[in-house]
C-alpha cells in the first residue's frame, strides 16, 4: 500500500570543482534514474561551493524542509572538506567520533597495512587523522559505504514540529565519488523509502510539434492543467535539433489514469489548432 503522504526528494552537491567546471556533475542524473526505477522523482537540486557559511545555510534549509535530501561531497578529512562540520553547525550540535564509523575506519587501515606488508600502527598520526572521517554530529546514524567501508552519515532536524508533520525528514550525507555515492544512495532508498515505491505512479507522454511557437501553444497547456488537476503539462522548445529542426516537444506527465486522457485531449486540441505533429514519445 502506498503511504498517503509522499516526501519530496532533494539533492545538494557540494564542491568548488563543480562550479568551476573542473568536474561535471554526474549525481543528479543518477539520482533521477534511481528514483525513477522506484516510481519516485527528484523535486529539486542545489549546487554549493566549498564555502562553510553557504554550506551551513543550505543544510539548515534542507533540515527544515521536511524532505528527504541527499548531500554529495565534502565529508572527507582534508582542509577543503566542510560538510560534516557544517551539518553540525546547522543543527546546533556538537561533533563526536561515531563508534561504528571508527570501527570501519580502523578495520580499513588494518586491512591496508596487511595488504602492503606493513605493520599496523593504530596510533600513528596519519591514522588518527583519518578517524576524522567518522566524526559526525552527535546522534547521527551511519550510511554504509560498500566500496571502502568509510561510512557516510544521516541526520534529522532537531525541530520537533517539522518531524511531527514529516517524520521521514532527513539529510543523507555521502561522498562525492560516484563509485561510493551511488550504491549508498540506492541503499538509503531501499532501506528507508520502500513504502513510497510505486512503479505505476508516473507516466510521461509527449509529441513533437513542428514549427510552432510556445506562446501559441500556451492556451492549450493552461486548458489541460485546468481540466486535468494533478497533471503537469510541459513544453521543451528546440531551434537546431539535428533531426527535427525547430520544434517543441509538448507533453503531459502524472499518474497514468490522469495522464492518458490528458494526452488524448492534448492531441485533439493540437489537431484542432492545425499543428504539424511528429513522433510521439513515452517515458
Amino acid at each position: 500500500m502506498i503511504t498517503p503522504n509522499k516526501p519530496n526528494f532533494g539533492l545538494i552537491i557540494v564542491g568548488d570543482e563543480i562550479l568551476s567546471g573542473k568536474r561535471a556533475d554526474k549525481h543528479m542524473p543518477k539520482l533521477i534514474e534511481l528514483l525513477a526505477k522506484r516510481g519516485l522523482s527528484l523535486s529539486y537540486a542545489q549546487y554549493v561551493g566549498d564555502d562553510p557559511s553557504r554550506i551551513t545555510h543550505t543544510l539548515r534549509e534542507a533540515f527544515q524542509s521536511g524532505d528527504i535530501v541527499f548531500s554529495c561531497g565534502g565529508i572527507g578529512a582534508t582542509p577543503d572538506d566542510h560538510t560534516r562540520q557544517c551539518a553540525a553547525k546547522a543543527l546546533g550540535l556538537e561533533m563526536r567520533l561515531h563508534p561504528t564509523a571508527e570501527g570501519f575506519i580502523r578495520k580499513r587501515i588494518q586491512d591496508q597495512a596487511l595488504e602492503s606488508g606493513l605493520p599496523y600502527e593504530p596510533d600513528h598520526p596519519n591514522h588518527i587523522h583519518r578517524l576524522n572521517m567518522g566524526v559526525f554530529p552527535v546522534g547521527a546514524d551511519i550510511v554504509p559505504n560498500p566500496y571502502n567501508n568509510i561510512a557516510g552519515f544521516q541526520c534529522s532536524t532537531q525541530d520537533l514540529a517539522v518531524l511531527a508533520q514529516h517524520p521521514w525528514a532527513r539529510v543523507y550525507f555521502v561522498p562525492g565519488f560516484p563509485v561510493m555515492a551511488w550504491p549508498m544512495m540506492e541503499w538509503v532508498l531501499d532501506t528507508y523509502c520502500a513504502p513510497w515505491f510505486d512503479m505505476s505512479a508516473w507516466l510521461e507522454k509527449s509529441v513533437i510539434v513542428f514549427g510552432a511557437m510556445e506562446a501559441a501553444l500556451t492556451p492549450i497547456m493552461i486548458d489541460l492543467e485546468k481540466a486535468f488537476e494533478g497533471v503537469k503539462v510541459f513544453s521543451l522548445p528546440s531551434v537546431d535539433h539535428p533531426e527535427f529542426g525547430r520544434h517543441i516537444e509538448l507533453g503531459v506527465k502524472g499518474r497514468p489514469e490522469l495522464a492518458k486522457p490528458a494526452y488524448e485531449s492534448m492531441l485533439k486540441k493540437l489537431h484542432e489548432f492545425g499543428a504539424s505533429i511528429g513522433p510521439e514519445l513515452v517515458r
